[in-house]
């Protein structure tokens, strides 16, 4: 199997998962902006290895399959550690939904690619505002939030930086609702002639 340059960019941001939770943990005053530099720079490669697969058709299965995964992995494991590191009802229900989501998403798009209706369930432009709304907020949350401590006050063009993060983390999963919700939609036609079909 080759491994094209977008595929070992998604490798790297795979790797990076443990970096991220490491540096959350190191104890010192810098570390939030570790944590914040680190997922940013994850972030930066997800784009960047969509961006060089489109312009030098560098697709591959592998690739295909291991980008998403990669996504939603750094995307989990970030919201874990704000969960853990400012642990209220809010911002676990938020991290709850959008968690929920992609897990039921996933589900549905394998079940609608073994009926060959992948297609059906594509990403819609809801989708991608919600992924802009969330990577936001996970940069502010991360850049804020450190484990056993309040939200430390970093005031950035006259607001807190922790409250930007929060109100875009409850925008993004509002719109992860939505767009599940519009991805369901689309599905629950052919989803129920297949079960007519059983019979």
């Amino acid at each position: 199997m080759k491994l094209t340059i977008p595929t070992w960019l998604t490798l790297l941001r795979i790797l990076m998962i443990p970096v991220l939770v490491l540096v959350f943990y190191l104890p010192f005053q810098w570390t939030n902006f570790a944590t914040a530099l680190v997922f940013a720079f994850a972030s930066i490669t997800d784009w960047l290895d969509g961006w060089i697969a489109r312009k030098y058709h560098q697709y591959s299965a592998f690739g295909a399959f291991l980008d998403p995964v990669a996504d939603k992995l750094m995307v989990a494991v970030a919201l874990f550690l704000i969960v853990q590191g400012h642990p209220t009802p809010w911002m676990a229900f938020w991290a709850a939904v959008i968690v929920g989501r992609e897990i039921a998403v996933s589900a549905l798009r394998e079940w609608m690619a073994e009926l060959g209706q992948r297609a059906t369930v594509r990403v819609a432009a809801i989708g991608k505002i919600k992924t802009v709304a969330q990577m936001v907020a996970l940069l502010c949350l991360l850049y804020s939030v450190t484990p056993d401590q309040p939200p430390r006050p970093l005031p950035w063009l006259g607001h807190e930086i922790f409250v930007i993060g929060d109100y875009l983390l409850a925008i993004a999963a509002i719109l992860t609702l939505w767009s599940g919700l519009l991805y369901l939609r689309a599905a629950w036609p052919i989803m129920r002639a297949a079960e007519k079909n059983k019979y």
